[in-house]
């Protein structure tokens, strides 16, 4: 097997969500999508006071799948389909905009009544084009069903896709992988196979064939053997990755191989034709102008 390179290193960029700040890897104009994948947000980690926390009003997205999952603290969901959970830390959201969904993510009265903390991933999956119009779906996997196995010593998370003989439960459209691991002092892991692979330090640092790679840093990796040493603390990583889908477009909340499709669902959204989120009616994000 060929030796795989580093193809780019991305720099986070910090982004106001109004009230808290996330960190901003994907898109960027020199990597639009890694695999399938077109979003990556680091949200925290961030510490709220009693009676503040996230609170992000009903948005609509197409075209897409969001990945939710979260290292630390809690968030609601609602969507228009009728779904609610609380999302916790280690289970993976998996919500399928598909033709058109609508969804709220806040926090339950009782996690904003007391000091509490927030720290997690929220990823976009370009659908496809035999998928983009799919029907709307909502799946919730609780942590104890996600497959994890330890690698001399590393503990490795299979969240989607299969690595190192396990197969994750979470639904996929087209070859994709997202895996975690948590790596001591000096430990080695050899990263699994896939088409485009991005490797994202959440915690520590670590080298990859001798090159560092700091922390909230993420680094675009060609196909072919790879393996990550961590330095002197703990380190966590997550790793996305999978098949190239094409050109997609992307404009705010939406995301589809076709602009005009786009365009619709601006126009629709600016009209307030898409269905809303039961017991969230009262409040939206409007279209940005």
């Amino acid at each position: 097997m060929s030796q795989a390179t580093i193809q780019h290193i991305i720099e986070p960029r910090s982004k106001d969500l109004g009230g808290f700040f996330v960190r901003r890897l994907l898109p960027i104009a020199k990597q639009r999508m890694v695999g399938p994948w077109i979003f990556f947000d680091h949200m925290g980690p961030a510490n709220f006071d009693a009676g503040q926390g996230i609170d992000v009003r009903p948005h609509p997205h197409i075209n897409l799948a969001t990945v939710t999952y979260l290292f630390e603290g809690e968030i609601f969901h609602r969507d228009s389909l009728g779904s609610t959970a609380a999302i916790k830390p280690g289970d993976i959201n998996l919500m399928v905009a598909g033709s058109g969904i609508v969804h709220s993510e806040r926090e339950r009265p009782e996690v904003r009544q007391r000091p509490h903390h927030l720290n997690g991933l929220q990823l976009w999956l370009a659908l496809p084009e035999a998928d983009e119009e799919t029907e709307p779906a909502f799946h919730h996997y609780d942590k104890d069903n996600i497959p994890e196995t330890t690698l001399n010593g590393v503990a490795v998370r299979v969240m989607m896709g299969t690595a190192y003989g396990l197969q994750s439960p979470v639904k996929i459209f087209a070859d994709t992988l997202y895996i975690e691991a948590k790596l001591q002092k000096g430990q080695q892991l050899r990263l699994p196979e896939a088409e485009e692979r991005g490797l994202y330090v959440v915690d520590g640092q670590l080298e990859i064939d001798g090159q560092a790679l700091d922390q909230y840093h993420m680094a675009v990796i060609s196909s072919g053997d790879a393996t990550i040493q961590a330095g002197t603390n703990e380190t966590h990583i997550a790793l996305i990755g999978g098949e190239q889908l094409g050109t997609r477009y992307i404009d705010w909340n939406f995301v589809s191989s076709r602009q005009e499709r786009i365009e619709q669902a601006k126009t629709d959204w600016r009209e307030q034709t898409f269905p809303k989120v039961p017991g969230d009616e009262d409040e939206f994000i409007p279209l940005p102008e």
